[in-house]
Formats: C-alpha cells, structure tokens, sequence
C-alpha cells in the first residue's frame, strides 16, 4: 500500500507521529491548522452577565433533602408512624416504611436564620450567600436517567450537557486551558459516566476535558510526550494534508475537527497546565482550609480547590462530583445513595462535602471571585421521609430534592419553592432542571430561549420547550 493511501488513522497508530510532536508542531506553527477561529473565542451574551464562570458540585447518588437543607418538623411529629399504603404504592420501590425524622437536628443559622442540619456545620456559616431550592423534581428515579436530566435536561443519552451549553454560547476567556473541564471523584465515574459532560449534537470539541485531580496520577492523560527523536517536521506537515483531506470529505462530522482542537490546546496545555493544577504553590493556610491531608476530605478538597485555580484563570465551566458509581461492595457507599445505612453513608460524604465546599465558599469570596463565579449544588434526586424496610436507610424520590446556588448575581440567604409537610412531594412552585438552567444561563447572560442549535429537524434547546428563569432568587 503507497503511503498515500494509508489513511490518517493507520499512519498514527503505526508511529507515524507521537501526540507531543503534533502539539509542538502546532505550538511552533501556529500559521497553519492552528489559524482557523477558535471554537471557544468569546463570544457576546444575549444581556448583560452577573457571572462569567460556573462551578457545579454535583453530588451522585441522591442527597437526603430532609437529613441535609429542607427541614421538616412535621416529619419529626410524624416519627414513627407508617407510611401510608395506598401513597406508598406511587413511590420508587412501590412500598413504604414508617416515617423517620432527621438522623441530624438543625438549626437555624445567618442573618436569614436559615434551618441547616448539623450534618453541615461548616457550610452553615455560609446561608446568607445561598438561595436554596427546595421544591426540585425529577422525571425519573433511576441513577443513569436522572443524572442525565439533571446535567442534559433530558433523561435519554445523547444530549449536550449544560457545561458544552455554556461553552457553546459564551466561548471561553483563556486560549490556554479547556473552557469545561470535569473533575471526577476519584473513586471513578459517576452513575451513566462520560456521557454526564458529553457534547451530543454540538459541535464535539464542546465536551468536557477529564482532569485528575488525586494527586498521585498525572492530572491530564498522555499530556506530555516521550524523547523526541529527529526532526519531525515533515511528519507534522504530512499529518496536516491528511486531516485537511479528511475533513473536507467529512464536512459533516465534527469528530475531526474537534480532535485536531484537542490537539492544538495539548500544545498550550503543556506550558499552562503544569501550573494550574499546581496545587503545593498554595498557601499552607489555604491547603489547611481545604483539608488536603485528610484522607476522606483530602481528595474532594483538591477537586473544589483546583475549581478555584481554574475559574480564575479563565474556564468557563468545571464540573466536580462529589462521589462516583456504585461499582462495589465497600464499608462506605462511594456516593449518596444510602439505601441500607444513612448515618454511615451520609455521615461521610456529608463530612467531605461540608468542608470542601465551605472552603470553596470562602476561598472564592476572599479573593473577590463568589461575585463573578456562580456556585451551583445539585443531586439527581431526594429521599423518601420514611425508612427503607428494618434498615437505617432512605429509598430514591424524584418527587422533592434540593438544589442551592450562591454567587454569580443570585441573591443569598433566600429560598424558593417547597416541598409538602413531609417531605415526600415538592409543593409550592414545583422545579425541574429546566427551570434551574434557565436560571444558571439568566446570570451568565444568555436567554435560555435563543440558546439553539439546529438538530435533525429541531432546533434544540437546553430546557427543551419548558423552563422559565427563577427571578426570586436572583440579585
């Protein structure tokens, strides 16, 4: 076979030319592939923005609203007493325990006396900087579909994540860092994995970028490339006439272009990111505060501290999970879904929650960012009020959670939306993800109705043909 004919493809996994040469050559000669208008240049919002950045916590598994932010005393009345029957046939498994109050009590705390539970005793001292909502429902009780609503607005695979949404519309405000980076908990994927920051129909270089953040691997994946041996520019050059080639004959599929992009941030990434995600030239106080020696806490904290390290210097969405996919049996769930024993499971994730988002909290407020960097916490879905069979656990229920935001133009120490006395169903001014992005994409500057892209037939939307901006909770 003439080298011609080879193909791209089969050129590069025979050698052809390593990922640093591409990247170096890229770097070196930027006149070339390089020169054509960056997918992420930042583009004009729809109005003026309250943030310019977004962090999203997102806590996989599902987050007991009633043990955590949603106080009920009804519920605590009500200990004890069996679930109704007939009620108990709409819930996820079809049956219901008696009702449990709080394995915490809560108190109320700020100047807007917000009841939290003591579960949370470090983010507490932050209420007056949130708006909690707590009327949030989910059309689906199952991990995978859920977390797919919660980050696509849609409970099927395949749709743009709010992350490529945003890059999407805005770009980015640094050439030199992915404009949406993912930081996974480092106990794996969450429930539904890659496809929770995936681009779908967008253009494939808006995808989230995977970053380690453990601290003992490498935070970015074949980043650098081995010893170079002799000169490589030919082979640069050649790889260049076959990408233009392909892509001419695929104008279609964005997969090549998106790599090609992949490619010329590497170049750049090999000068910025070693600095980044270096997390030692922090302050002693400051790895203090995020916990980074603590063995349960550490690992998070470096994710919500790297948030910080990246918003600043200019991406434009990070996404941290905050626990992962229930891959197997452990002492501890490896993420919210306490079905067997809540004080065990929550007990510990609310311990590695409350100290890295506090630290986040006022990290990004001391240094002047909380204004600018909307903070956003979710879950897929809530707890049932009652018991889950003899056990110490909660069953799913999409039917009420809770979701809060700080920063970013919204208006702290408020909440909005509620569920009924119990807990069981959302009440007053009942939520879906739609409503929540509309209002994330509200403080970025983007109405979420001229948000659209053009996709077999439909113009598609991130809130699809619902959601409406929550001006209660917004500065």
């Amino acid at each position: 076979m003439s080298i011609e004919n080879l193909g791209r493809r089969r050129w590069l996994r025979q050698g052809g030319c390593s990922l640093g040469a591409i990247a170096l050559g890229t770097l070196l000669e930027r006149d070339g592939l390089a020169a054509a208008p960056s997918a992420f240049a930042p583009r004009a919002p729809h109005h003026a923005p309250r943030a310019r950045a977004v962090i999203e916590i997102f806590c996989p598994g599902g987050m007991s609203h009633v043990d955590t932010f949603d106080h009920k005393p009804e519920l605590e009345k009500s200990h004890g007493k069996a679930f109704d029957a007939e009620l108990g046939k709409q819930t996820f498994a079809g049956t219901g325990g008696t009702y449990a109050r709080s394995f915490w009590p809560f108190r109320r705390h700020g100047r807007c006396g917000k009841a939290i539970s003591d579960l949370f005793p470090n983010l507490a001292r932050h209420v007056d900087d949130i708006a909690f909502i707590h009327s949030m429902r989910n059309k689906s009780a199952l991990h995978g579909p859920a977390m797919f609503m919660m980050n696509s607005g849609f409970i099927l695979p395949g749709f743009p994540s709010m992350g490529s949404w945003v890059t999407y519309g805005l770009g980015c405000e640094t050439d030199n860092l992915p404009a949406f980076v993912v930081l996974p908990d480092i106990r794996g994927l969450p429930p539904g994995g890659v496809v929770n920051w995936g681009a779908g129909f967008l253009p494939a270089v808006h995808q989230g970028t995977v970053v380690e953040a453990s601290g003992t691997r490498e935070p970015i994946a074949d980043l650098f490339p081995p010893e170079r041996q002799g000169d490589e520019a030919p082979g640069r050059a050649f790889l260049r006439s076959l990408n233009a080639n392909h892509a001419e004959a695929r104008a279609s599929d964005t997969r090549l272009a998106a790599r090609m992009a992949s490619y010329e941030l590497a170049a750049r990434l090999q000068m910025s990111a070693p600095e980044a995600v270096a997390l030692d030239r922090e302050s002693t106080a400051t790895r203090a505060m995020y916990a980074l020696d603590d063995e349960d806490i550490g690992p998070f904290g470096r994710q919500c501290l790297l948030a910080r390290r990246l918003v600043e210097r200019g991406v434009r969405f990070v996404q941290v999970f905050c626990g992962a996919e229930n891959t197997q049996a452990r002492k501890v769930r490896p993420n919210w879904d306490s079905h067997e024993d809540l004080v065990r499971d929550h007990g510990y994730w609310g311990r590695v929650l409350d100290r890295g988002t506090s630290a986040l909290l006022a990290d990004l407020k001391s240094r002047g960012l909380l204004d600018e960097t909307l903070v956003l916490c979710a879950t897929e879905f809530g707890r049932q009020p009652f018991l889950q069979g003899g056990n110490r656990g909660r069953d799913h229920n999409p039917g009420a959670y809770t979701a809060w935001m700080a920063g970013g133009g919204t208006k702290g120490g408020t909440t909005y939306g509620s569920s009924d006395e119990l807990g069981w169903q959302a009440a007053g001014n009942p939520t879906y993800s739609y409503d929540l992005h509309a209002t994330a994409l509200h403080l970025l500057g983007i109405d979420h109705e001229k948000l659209s892209f053009y996709h077999n037939g439909i113009m598609r939307r991130l809130t699809d043909v619902h959601g409406k901006v929550i001006s209660e909770i917004v500065a």
